[in-house]
């Protein structure tokens, strides 16, 4: 690997000075390794606090792990894959096939693993970032941060869970070595991760307790193997597979009509899978527990031909009652019930509106991003870069994240605004940039009326999707190729500049 190493430090510490520093190495952190690789813009490093790339895909490795985006669409669209077994990939093939990228495009490298980033702050005097790691420290001209959103794991807030006696583990930290076969399981939580673990471990387990807060909407899932004649012309038919990807794409991008624009259309969807909830519950009683009480696309539309059958299994409850706490084998919930359990799995999803990331990213004012996050709540301009934070980009920033289709496509765009930012900064001879408040500000005032008159927050229910303020900081509410037209290039007339002779920022009246 090509590092610059010093003799100077930060602190007590040997600095190793890069250009660009990635911080995580996911979909969105190799994809801009290979673009800035393509470009010639080798100076740079990935920082990644795990052991191999992969983000996401790496660490969810729990039982019937999967994804919900057709695997034609979710992919590089400069690294087609013709061979996914499936129309609906699992867990260790999105992982091989990501392996597999980083290893043609020759990146793995440019990454140093193991590397946890424990803070990122800006100096107005040399106009640089200092970041610290487990791995030591760094000063970069620019950093990029591609953590997602679905890394950081939530841990309920329940009464005595840290002295449960028995095997618990969050089920995006799943414990391999833990035998559930012929024990009494508690999961909670029934999200895109419960859905899919209680079916593989329902006919394995003595008994099985889903503690459910609010009932899912749930869709068919049109999962199959592809045939080797399907492969083959994946393969050697000329824009077979393009054409393929293309139709999933259309079709996918039709939601957004009733999910951003007009609500009442998300009708359709609901009679589907009010269909199928009919065709496989016939419990009436937990039918009617299982039943969602909002409309459906305005907490995330979950896919599964599975999980219903699985609990209406003899040995599976569902239960509904608030959990009141936890003892040291067993669960009490609020109407006084105790059930004795073996193992409890926490499938509680992720810290996304409040990343623990947040707090150790520091920016021009000395205030963390956590701290601005607060005043002013979750937003970026794009989803890329936020005032305060000169030369720092985000991937998978604020409102760029989906309940519809591939987050993979937003992820192109936005290496595509990054990668042509990084290239104005070295035409133009630029030192810093930063957003412009009132460009920012103009920018979430429009996403926010967008975001108005979605499902999400017309839709009766409250959901990871929004913040503390009670704003959607996390979906983008409008079609996916208008994300792109915005992110197809650099408006650097909407930043703050200052050039390679005058290292201090000027605040204050925009340009």
């Amino acid at each position: 690997m090509s590092r610059k190493v010093t003799d100077k430090a930060v602190g007590d510490r040997p600095v190793r000075r890069v250009k660009t520093i990635i911080i995580g190495g996911g979909f969105s952190g190799l994809g801009l390794a290979i673009r800035l690789s393509q470009q010639g813009r080798n100076d740079f490093l990935v920082l990644e606090r795990g052991g191999d790339v992969g983000g996401t895909w790496r660490d969810n490795t729990y039982p019937g792990a999967a994804c919900d985006v057709p695997s034609h669409l979710y992919s590089y669209s400069f690294a087609l894959n013709p061979d996914w077994s499936r129309s609906f990939s699992r867990q260790g093939e999105i992982q091989q096939y990501i392996q597999g990228v980083a290893k043609k495009y020759q990146v793995y490298d440019k990454h140093i693993f193991d590397c946890d980033v424990t803070s990122a702050r800006w100096n107005n005097d040399t106009a640089r970032w200092e970041v610290e790691s487990t791995q030591g420290s760094f000063v970069a001209e620019t950093v990029v941060s591609a953590v997602g959103a679905l890394c950081e794991p939530a841990l309920p807030d329940i009464k005595g869970i840290n002295d449960f006696q028995g095997e618990t583990f969050h089920s995006a930290r799943w414990n391999h070595d833990a035998d559930l076969a012929g024990k009494r399981v508690a999961i909670i939580g029934t999200g895109a991760s419960s859905i899919q673990i209680v079916p593989a471990i329902a006919d394995k387990v003595a008994h099985l307790d889903v503690y459910q807060r609010t009932a899912p909407w749930l869709l068919p899932r049109l999962d199959r193997p592809y045939t080797k004649l399907e492969r083959l012309a994946f393969k050697h038919v000329p824009g077979f597979q393009r054409l393929s990807r293309a139709a999933i794409y259309a079709a996918r991008e039709t939601q957004v009509v009733g999910l951003a624009k007009l609500p009442a259309l998300m009708g359709a969807f609901e009679l589907i899978a009010k269909a199928k909830l009919r065709a496989e519950v016939r419990d009436p009683e937990l039918r009617a527990k299982v039943t969602p009480n909002f409309r459906i696309g305005c907490k995330r539309m979950l896919i599964s031909n599975n999980y219903y059958p699985a609990i209406s299994r003899d040995n599976v409850d569902v239960v509904t009652d608030g959990i009141a706490e936890v003892r040291a084998n067993s669960i009490v919930t609020q109407d006084g019930t105790e059930r004795e359990i073996d193992a409890l799995i926490v499938a509680t999803g992720f810290h996304v509106t409040d990343s623990p990331t947040y707090e150790t990213i520091a920016g021009r004012d000395g205030r963390t991003l956590s701290e601005v996050f607060d005043e002013i709540g979750q937003q970026a301009y794009k989803g890329a870069t936020i005032a305060n934070f000169p030369n720092m980009f985000f991937l998978l920033g604020p409102n760029v994240g989906l309940g519809h289709t591939s987050m993979v496509y937003m992820i192109e765009s936005q290496l595509n605004y990054v990668a042509d930012a990084l290239a104005t900064v070295d035409k133009l001879g630029l030192q810093t940039v930063e957003v412009r408040r009132d460009v920012q500000d103009e920018f979430n005032k429009d996403l926010q009326r967008k975001l108005s008159k979605s499902v999400w927050l017309n839709g009766g229910c409250a959901s990871w999707y929004l913040d503390k303020h009670g704003n959607n900081t996390t979906l983008w509410p409008d079609f996916t190729f208008e994300f792109r037209r915005l992110t197809r290039s650099f408006d650097v007339d909407a930043y703050q500049t200052t050039n390679q002779s005058k290292a201090d920022l000027k605040v204050g009246a925009p340009q």
